[in-house]
């Protein structure tokens, strides 16, 4: 289920006594930069860069947009697959192959609809622009879906992210089902990491024990919606807890960060949930959420416009409405600001000049270039 609300969560934290930063600690200046409205979308969800920095931005009906920040106009790209649109569900993420200037080749996550409801996928095709704006997507195949689908439309999750070794990263919600999150036999609720074309990587932990096992880099996680790599080379998460304990992790080989099983927040019934300090196998978050800050996603901050959040982890945030800044020191994480937009804030993308990009979630999202004031 989603998040409630923060009076809630709020309301349970001064009962258990947690909270992940005392709200004094923060840096709370607010919008140290400057924001420049490129685009308005219906529902948007996620932001890729072009070459020739155009922009593309999916809307969660189903609809691929191409951006060009020049001229502030949009265009459509057709060929889009049905999706299956509803709760959380429809179209989520968008990335480039590794080689895309050559291949042309891009990837989609969304919800599709099936026997049992409906589940993730992930799909690649060939993007053809046209010279007078928009394109068209060919060619759509495939590649990877989740082994098993539910109805009620939520935590697909689906993030896409492409590794310096060219293989292809997802991160598998387990659309409220729990407790295959632990199940090596399902795909849901885990790190996939395969190659380009869909098929599971060699060097994957569990290669050995089986064909779903063999995609899994790591298991026990509920609603993955933001990951990015360091500057050394490390894997960070941040996803969605229940009734309180949102996650910012470390993403290691074959580690279990416990979904069902442990958490730091609470059902939505009310029963509580052991906490990671109950069981030493399981790995815990670097940092965690009570309240709420709802993580929609996430970047590792690596350029230089904003020199003083290089290294940090920004996540967009949808209850708190607005950015959440975390300082990376080794393998400890701190949240340091907080920093208000007004609105739920769903996708996040750094450019190669270091200029951030959001996109505000629902009806009439902007699409936001952030540079410093």
């Amino acid at each position: 289920m989603m998040h409630l609300g923060l009076s809630i969560t709020y309301a349970l934290a001064l009962v258990t006594g947690v909270l992940a930063v005392p709200s004094q600690q923060l840096d709370t200046r607010q919008q140290p930069f400057k924001s420049t409205a490129i685009t308005t979308h219906a529902e948007p969800w996620a932001i890729a860069f072009l070459p020739d920095k155009r922009v593309l931005v999916t809307e969660r009906r189903g609809n691929l947009i191409l951006v060009d920040p020049a001229t502030k106009s949009k265009s459509t790209i057709t060929g889009t697959p049905a999706v299956a649109y509803g709760g959380q569900g429809g179209l989520h993420d968008v990335a480039l192959h590794p080689n895309y200037a050559e291949n042309s080749i891009i990837y989609i996550s969304y919800a599709e609809s099936g026997s049992g409801g409906a589940g993730g996928a992930v799909a690649r095709a060939k993007l053809t622009l046209n010279t007078s704006g928009g394109g068209a997507l060919s060619g759509v195949e495939v590649i990877w879906r989740h082994s098993q689908k539910a109805s009620g439309g939520l935590q697909f999750a689906c993030r896409l992210l492409f590794g310096s070794d060219g293989a292809l990263w997802i991160s598998s919600g387990e659309i409220n089902q729990m407790t295959p999150a632990q199940s090596m036999t399902s795909n849901l609720g885990k790190m996939i990491k395969l190659y380009e074309n869909g098929t599971a990587f060699a060097g994957n932990p569990f290669a050995s024990q089986g064909a779903i096992q063999s995609q899994i880099w790591s298991l026990g996680h509920r609603n993955p919606l933001g990951i990015d790599w360091d500057a050394q080379g490390r894997l960070w998460e941040v996803e969605m807890g229940p009734m309180g304990g949102d996650e910012l992790n470390l993403i290691q080989s074959g580690a279990n960060y416990g979904w069902p099983v442990v958490s730091e927040g609470r059902h939505y019934d009310g029963r509580t949930i052991p906490a990671h300090s109950t069981r030493p196998d399981i790995t815990p978050p670097k940092a965690f959420w009570v309240p709420v800050i709802s993580p929609a996603g996430l970047i590792i901050y690596k350029g230089d416009l904003f020199s003083s959040w290089k290294g940090n982890a920004i996540i967009t945030s949808l209850s708190a409405q607005g950015l959440v800044r975390v300082t990376i020191t080794g393998d400890t994480a701190k949240e340091a600001q907080r920093i208000s937009m007004g609105r739920r804030m769903r996708g996040i993308r750094e450019d190669k000049d270091g200029a951030i990009w959001v996109v505000e979630d629902g009806a009439n999202g902007r699409l936001l270039q952030l540079t410093p004031n």
